[in-house]
């Protein structure tokens, strides 16, 4: 267990670097020479990457950037939504999906918060990124664990510009289909994380394998709940503004491919090295869609 006091400490000093990155993205924004509020978004967005990547360096830990996936698209979507050059669209889906992004961003930053164990830890990925990659990690790291992200959720935040900005449309059907799956998502990733919470904290034997709850339905519920929730955006953009900002499904879409080709393969990885019977379980449980398979609480 970690001591409380360096946890504590460690806490302090990831808030202030996030402060400071809050602070690099609203000097940006002011300097950037444009004013369109995705263009200043985008830059202020990339900004405060390279001020959390800076902590990284500093402290030799890329875990800085961990929560960085969930926060930055909070003030991104308020932003758009409350800018002065935004139109007069339905309130309520602009309030759904203010709503909505702030739900999924705090829980999934909590989350992170209550697993963390400070400074003294790195998540496993970096660490074996590093041992891979040698004098070239920190090149590494920037490209792929830093910035790649944050372009990756830039384009899933692409379809929140329509729904909170410059959609007009009416509030229909598609908008309530479309809350339905966020809602559906954010719950989803919840209920996954708290039972993967619940099974680490029983301290099971080191080749227990979680498959009850969602666990027993596919093998990443939490995973297809992230997935979801991007999708679910996606359908705000289709409801507010279909014929101009369909185009924006491509950022769900590339998050998708994320965690579908990379992110599920190296956990698949890490528990058939670590666990002999995650090979059974990778033949009858399936990876995302629970089609098929079957398990109890």
């Amino acid at each position: 267990m970690s001591d409380p006091t360096t946890r504590s400490r460690s806490f302090a000093v990831c808030a202030a670097a996030y402060a400071v990155a809050f602070g690099v993205a609203c000097g940006t924004a002011a300097v950037v020479p444009t004013h369109d509020p995705v263009w200043i978004a985008f830059w202020a967005d990339v900004a405060a990457t390279f001020a959390i990547f800076g902590f990284s360096v500093v402290y030799d830990n890329s875990s800085f950037y961990d929560a960085y996936w969930s926060v930055a698209p909070i003030p991104i979507a308020f932003y758009w939504a409350f800018h002065p050059d935004g139109l007069e669209g339905p309130w309520l889906r602009q309030a759904l999906v203010l709503g909505l992004v702030s739900a999924w961003g705090i829980r999934l930053t909590y989350n992170w918060a209550r697993g963390w164990e400070g400074l003294s830890h790195e998540d496993w990925r970096y660490v074996d990124k590093r041992n891979q990659t040698g004098r070239a990690y920190w090149a590494v790291s920037f490209a792929g664990l830093h910035m790649m992200p944050t372009l990756l959720v830039f384009a899933g935040c692409l379809a929140m510009v329509p729904a909170v900005m410059t959609g007009t449309r009416p509030f229909g059907v598609l908008d309530l289909a479309a809350a339905v799956v966020t809602g559906t998502a954010i719950w989803l990733e919840a209920t996954a994380d708290a039972q993967l919470r619940r099974f680490r904290l029983s301290k099971p034997p080191p080749e227990a394998i979680l498959d009850t709850g969602l666990w027993a339905r596919c093998r990443h519920p939490n995973y297809l709940g992230e997935i979801l929730f991007w999708w679910g955006l996606f359908g705000f953009a289709l409801a507010a503004a279909p014929q101009t900002w369909a185009w924006t499904g491509a950022g769900a879409l590339a998050i998708t491919l994320l965690f579908r080709v990379a992110s599920l393969k190296l956990i698949d990885d890490r528990m058939l090295a670590r666990r002999p019977d995650y090979k059974r379980r990778m033949e009858t449980v399936p990876a995302l869609l629970p089609l098929g398979a079957r398990g109890g609480d």
